[in-house]
């Protein structure tokens, strides 16, 4: 097992790159990658990192050059032949060569486009713009880049004993959570915390106190390369990104009603079985089900990504109730802001009543609160976004308007065409 502290400690003297690897990425953005190299190829995007935490001020927190140096390092990665063998020949979600021959040959000589830096107001401004499955693949890297600068950025003047003592406390603070997890029964949890680590090392091992802590219950992480070195499932399906980037290519109002119905039409043509989740809170998870084609109910389940995690799983299991489905038989995935608390509330009201399963984030993979003075190591929300698509600004509205993102007059326009009324402001804490 690697000693985080030290390795923390090492920093000061020597380049540690954070991203060593293509495919240290989720899961998923490789399965909407491959399917917008088949159905959207030549669409121009623009991806744009949005720090919702405004009190972060990261560009006064992590220093530029550091971070140009992290950036073009990624650029310099390729995917490697054991990799790229792994993606080729392995079995994900019981099927054989889930990553096509063309596709592959296209990854296998990848390298990521250049990226637009600049500081504004205490912030970065980072965005990334080209063809559209190339730019996606920016996304988790450069989240997990800064995320990680921002934590080195708080530890570089902690003595190697205070580093010690800081990774045994959140040691600790992980292994009780685990403890209480192991509790529950039948449960189904996975790592998605790729993307607002605290760092690649603290994220596997966290996946290794899962996998020896919570035996079975554990079932995978989104992250491709821990997936790969620690011989365990690869999980993800789809996000937010494919429906606000259709949305965004409509011509018409009415194109735009049907836009997130056209993403799942294409997904449903390339894969099966519990790869056909929906994802339905972009523009407001109620208005989606309503208006959505009957054969979407016989997809194999949904996730829940912001608003109330209840209410939406309540909203889901009616849905399935009034177009004939056995709502038992069906798949809820909780994945938002989830911590041990709420896990265990979720578990309780929803077990019996459908199949769940959590993918947890955050609050595995970045928990350092109150562990250092003033708490500069508590996470916050960064995301990296498609705001435009040939030239057109992205959309979306959430269950949450506080995670809504677009020009003001879109977002009212799209809250129009989808039907989308008052929603109840929350929280965002990542």
């Amino acid at each position: 097992m690697v000693d985080i502290a030290t390795r923390v400690w090492n920093h000061k003297w020597k380049i540690d790159p954070i991203v060593r690897s293509l495919i240290d990425t989720d899961f998923y953005k490789l399965l909407m990658c491959q399917s917008v190299f088949r159905n959207k190829p030549d669409t121009r995007v623009t991806f744009s990192l949005i720090n919702r935490t405004k009190s972060i001020r990261l560009a006064e927190l992590v220093d530029e050059g550091e971070l140009r140096e992290q950036l073009d390092h990624i650029r310099s990665l390729s995917l490697s032949r054991g990799e790229g063998t792994w993606l080729r020949g392995n079995t994900f979600y019981g099927k054989r060569q889930m990553f096509r021959p063309d596709f592959m040959e296209w990854f296998e000589n990848l390298s990521l486009p250049p990226y637009h830096l600049e500081k504004r107001d205490g912030q970065f401004e980072l965005t990334f713009e080209g063809a559209w499955p190339e730019v996606m693949l920016w996304e988790i890297p450069a989240l997990a880049v800064l995320m990680e600068l921002r934590s080195r950025a708080v530890l570089k003047d902690m003595a190697k004993f205070e580093l010690q003592v800081l990774y045994a406390r959140a040691m600790t603070r992980t292994w009780e959570k685990v403890e209480h997890l192991r509790t529950l029964n039948n449960l189904a949890l996975a790592d998605f915390g790729t993307r607002r680590r605290h760092s690649f090392l603290w994220q596997d091992w966290c996946v290794q106190a899962m996998t020896e802590g919570l035996g079975p219950a554990f079932v995978g992480t989104s992250n491709c390369l821990i997936a790969k070195n620690r011989d365990l499932e690869a999980i993800g399906t789809n996000a937010h990104e494919l429906p606000m980037v259709y949305s965004a290519l409509a011509e018409t109002d009415e194109e735009l009603a049907e836009a997130p119905y056209r993403v799942l039409a294409d997904w449903h043509e390339e894969h099966d079985g519990n790869l056909r989740i929906i994802l339905p809170d972009t523009y407001g998870t109620k208005q989606f089900l309503d208006n959505a084609p009957d054969w979407l109910a016989g997809w194999t389940g949904i996730r829940i990504d912001s608003g109330d995690p209840a209410e939406g799983a309540e909203t889901a299991i009616r849905w399935w109730q009034d177009r004939g489905e056995d709502p038992t038989e069906k798949l809820i995935i909780f994945s938002d802001g989830l911590d041990v608390d709420k896990i265990t509330e979720l578990h309780a009201r929803f077990t019996g009543r459908a199949r769940i399963s959590f993918g947890w984030g955050t609050m595995m993979t970045n928990d350092f609160r109150g562990l250092v003075p003033g708490d500069g190591l508590a996470p916050f929300s960064l995301v990296c976004k498609a705001v435009s698509a040939n030239g057109r600004a992205t959309v979306k509205l959430s269950d949450n308007p506080r995670k809504a993102m677009g020009p003001a007059e879109e977002i009212q326009r799209y809250k129009r065409v989808f039907g989308v009324g008052h929603q109840q402001e929350m929280d965002v804490i990542v």
